[in-house]
Parts: structure tokens; sequence; C-alpha cells
């Protein structure tokens, strides 16, 4: 399988019916847990969050969204808090993870990588253990959906993990 070409760029306002589309879609949403539209305006407008537009194919057009959390932290821990993408099977989850490891751990000086995912969220635990992230353990019945509480797998990476997968060339180059 061939990876389309994929970018990120930063979250505009005219993007935000597009973002709380694909979040509320029926396909993604036992998946993930929305938010309000306000709330993504502040995460394009605060320092600490990055949030881009995920472009993808030929013409890179808006394939889905991304947000990056702690972008100032002092602990230089940043969080992938959440990864949409609209076409699932196509590539583009995989080129936007690698995408925004290169931004962590390059451009933002990251130490650590982190995200949660919801215990039957399989396709995307899939994605990120193959892209080298590691288990660090459960968060037994901690969000409380319609169906009941759900349990979520904590994953981490680490600069120097990234650096030896960049040096195996299983990442970007710098």
């Amino acid at each position: 399988m061939t990876t389309p070409r994929v970018r990120l760029r930063p979250t505009m306002q005219s993007d935000l019916d597009f973002v709380v589309s694909i979040e509320r879609d029926p396909e993604n949403l036992p998946f993930i847990t929305p938010w309000e539209r306000v709330l993504h305006e502040g995460a394009i407008r605060f320092p600490d969050f990055r949030h881009f537009i995920i472009e993808a194919g030929p013409d890179l057009e808006a394939a889905g969204f991304l947000i990056l959390i702690g972008c100032r932290s002092q602990h230089r821990s940043l969080e992938l808090k959440r990864m949409v993408v609209q076409k699932k099977g196509q590539g583009i989850g995989r080129g936007a993870l690698r995408l925004v490891k290169k931004i962590a751990f390059d451009d933002l000086g990251a130490h650590r990588l982190w995200l949660d995912v919801k215990h039957h969220n399989t396709r995307a635990q899939k994605l990120y253990f193959s892209e080298a992230f590691v288990l660090e353990g459960t968060l037994r019945e901690a969000v409380l959906t319609e169906e009941g509480y759900v349990s979520m797998q904590v994953l981490s990476m680490l600069k120097h993990e990234y650096d030896q997968r960049r040096e195996l060339m299983l990442e970007l180059a710098a």
C-alpha cells in the first residue's frame, strides 16, 4: 500500500465546521469524546495547544484533524489529544501520526509524546503499536459514555525511542 501525500496545517476558524462535522460523524463517535465548538476555538488560540487540519491526497484536501496539548509544558510531555481521520484505511492516519511525532520531538522539543485511546478502538491501537508507541497502562472505567464506563489505554513514545527509529529510517528524516 502506498501512503498518500499528507501534511498538517494550523486549523483556522473557517475550518471549524469541518472539524465539528467529522468529530460528530456516527462512524467516529464511538471512539472519541467530542468537544463543543467553543473548545476547538480555544484550542486554536491557546499557545499550549496546536490544532491542525490533516490534508491528504494529490490536491491536499482536508481529511481530518488532530490536537496536541502541552506544547509549552516544562516537563516536555506532549499529549496527542485527538486525531480524527475522515477516510479510514488509506494511510492518512499513519502519515499524520508520523508528521506529528516529528513536530513534537523536533520542533517542540518534546521528551515524551503520549495519548490515550478507548480500549475498544482496536484500529487506532493497531496503528499506535505499529508506530512504536508503548503501552503504559489502563485507566479502568475512566470515561462515562452513553453505553456506560469505558476504559482507556495510555500509550507513549520517548524522544530516544523516536531517535532510534529515525536512525533505522522508520521515521521521517530530520
